[in-house]
């Protein structure tokens, strides 16, 4: 079955996907690579703030807050 890719930002709180793709440019794409978001990378969001951006992601072991605009440049499937 082929799953659907969504925007990062669109996956629900505690939900596991993988990375598929990165549409982020410059300083984004490569912050984004820097914290290992690469193609197969498993992301969980974990906690959204009050305001609701940015939201805190597990990304390879670590805890790291993304805003929705670097977020939603993340396409994912869920697992």
């Amino acid at each position: 079955m082929n799953r659907q890719e969504i925007p990062l930002n669109q996956l629900p709180m505690g939900v596991k996907a993988k990375v598929t793709s990165l549409q982020a440019r410059g300083s984004d794409r490569r912050r984004m690579l820097d914290l290992g978001v690469i193609s197969g990378t498993l992301i969980e969001p974990l906690y959204k703030s009050p305001a609701g951006n940015p939201v805190a992601y597990r990304i390879r072991g670590a805890v790291i807050a993304l805003r929705a605009d670097v977020s939603g440049k993340i396409l994912v499937t869920a697992s």
